[in-house]
């Protein structure tokens, strides 16, 4: 009789497993197998008679799965008939499924093209190249991002826009165009693997798009196949905010406005086309938006922190990421597809922000995207909890720093690139370079409390002045009485000057609609300052955090 410890697997206990076949095995006959472990935690021991085998195939029920066992070295199997007694070997099997083994993690970045000053598509792949990416997504299908990433082994994935979606979804002809105009010409010297189909559809007010979301897709797939492009799966990045429960993890469900009419029949395509659910999944934001419950180094996925155990399951979490991913797990089995894979479409952490925003800097982000990298491209895979040692491809967000994203401050300072091409903390995506590899101090975080005073909105520096005009008119056209200090003769009007007037407007503004969603941006041309600029009888109003 011989016993094998195996890798840790879940922290379930209703599992049980039949052996489906080994491999070069030496006895014909299929032999008795058993798989037990101690507790929840501890890792499961298999027991069989004698065989010499090269791989065990395994089953798990009630949720069919194929695993696969890879022989152990002959060190580290014990004959117990021989010693007398039970061993039990710390080793680490490679433990995966065959939907695991079609694809590797290759981590890769989001290419954004939201910026006035971002280097040239050539230079840029280059720098793709110097951070060992996998993979690259691009927003669009742009010729010359496209024509730069010939013959360079990088997968990439291109996107149709949400604009044309509702268009398409009735017309075969347009898909066809599309798809003949912004692929068929790079492919397959540009190794375009992915196509999505919009970018958070079902965060986006109109809903007439969500409905022709699944029909579009279903066009552009057709397209593929005419131009025999199959290889190329079809798919759409959307947001956590497709669930409408998340916490605990087992309670994962998707909307119920379109859970019927948009998640099934996406679900239903994902599965016969043997594609991915790309998910958009932010540690971050869930943090931010519950700092005091939620550990900052939890969100972090720091290790031996703190852990959560799911009081309907038992299984046992170990950071947040583990808890949003097998939420959506538990939701997409709600929905009758459990086995559907994932693919991470977007997840990152911000490298700095608005005054008023907490926790974004570049320690922060420097320790977030080490330690998801790290995470993706472990071996064998780790998966979460409840998907165990499942391969989790990645895009992390992003490659620059954008200075034209609309939105508050963060939207801004999600790269790991400034502009000019310097890296913003070091990095290496594919995973190979350890932690305490990296030599270049990180900034101490100064921004990981909320900030406590008033905060004034005023011009950006250098604003343009036409801009600036602009963004001033629409100040002053909201709100009850927002300008009525700048008008001739109030207490601001003097100095009377563009910048000076803009700054009261902003600020105005700003103290007047924060609550209800009024940013301190204006296109770009206002910024967040703690430095009072009232003057003499002028007092600016303010926000006071």
């Amino acid at each position: 009789m011989r016993k094998i410890q195996i890798a840790w697997v879940t922290p379930r206990t209703d599992i049980t497993w039949r052996l489906v076949r080994m491999n070069n095995s030496t006895n014909k006959r299929r032999p008795r197998i058993t798989l037990t472990r101690d507790g929840p935690h501890d890792p499961f021991v298999a027991e069989f008679h004698q065989h010499t085998f090269t791989c065990l195939h395994l089953h798990n029920y009630p949720n069919p799965k194929p695993y696969s066992f890879i022989r152990p070295t002959l060190s580290t199997m014990v004959n117990t008939q021989k010693m007398g007694l039970i061993w039990f070997i710390p080793i680490l099997c490679l433990l995966f499924s065959p939907s695991s083994a079609e694809i590797a993690a290759k981590p890769g970045v989001n290419y954004g093209q939201l910026g006035n000053n971002l280097p040239h598509p050539k230079k840029s792949v280059e720098l793709i190249k110097s951070l060992k990416a996998g993979r690259v997504k691009i927003y669009d299908a742009n010729p010359k991002i496209l024509k730069a990433l010939a013959n360079t082994n990088i997968q990439v994935s291109i996107m149709v826009p949400n604009e044309i979606i509702t268009a398409m979804a009735p017309n075969q002809s347009l898909a066809d165009e599309w798809v003949r105009s912004n692929v068929v010409p790079f492919y397959p010297k540009t190794m375009i693997r992915y196509l999505l189909v919009g970018n958070e559809i079902l965060s986006q007010p109109d809903n007439v798009t969500w409905f022709n979301l699944v029909p579009a897709m279903r066009r552009i797939r057709k397209s593929l196949v005419f131009y025999k492009l199959k290889k190329i799966k079809v798919g759409t990045p959307l947001a956590m905010d497709c669930l409408e429960a998340s916490f605990p993890p087992s309670s994962g469900k998707f909307r119920s406005s379109v859970s019927e009419s948009v998640i099934k029949p996406l679900l239903q395509f994902i599965h016969r086309t043997k594609s991915f659910f790309f998910i958009d999944v932010y540690t971050y934001f869930a943090w931010v938006y519950d700092p005091v419950n939620i550990k900052l180094d939890y969100a972090l996925l720091q290790p031996n922190v703190s852990t959560y155990t799911d009081p309907i399951t038992g299984l046992m979490y170990t950071n947040l990421l583990e808890q949003m991913l097998d939420a959506l797990y538990f939701a997409m089995k709600d929905a009758g597809y459990p086995d559907t894979r994932l693919f991470i479409a977007e997840t990152g952490w911000p490298n700095g922000g608005d005054i008023d925003q907490i926790g974004a800097n570049i320690y922060n982000a420097a320790i977030y995207n080490r330690n998801v990298i790290k995470r993706f491209t472990e071996k064998p895979p780790r998966g979460t909890p409840l998907k165990p040692f499942v391969v989790l491809p990645s895009f992390i967000f992003a490659l620059y720093n954008e200075n034209q994203k609309t939105g508050a401050g963060t939207e801004r300072h999600f790269g790991l690139l400034y502009p000019n091409g310097t890296n913003i903390y070091e990095i290496d995506l594919s995973g190979k370079t350890a932690l305490s590899e990296f030599k270049k101090p990180l900034p101490v975080p100064t921004t990981n409390e909320p900030f406590k005073g008033k905060i004034w909105c005023v011009a950006a520096r250098g604003a343009n002045r036409t801009a600036l005009a602009g963004a001033l008119s629409f100040a002053c056209g909201q709100g009850n009485s927002t300008c009525d200090p700048i008008q001739r003769g109030g207490k601001c009007f003097k100095p009377d000057s563009l910048t000076w007037h803009a700054s009261y407007a902003f600020s105005s503004y700003w103290a007047q609609f924060r609550k209800s969603g009024g940013s301190c941006y204006f296109n770009g041309l206002a910024t967040q300052t703690a430095k009072n600029p009232s003057f003499g009888s002028c007092k600016f109003p303010s926000v006071t955090l």
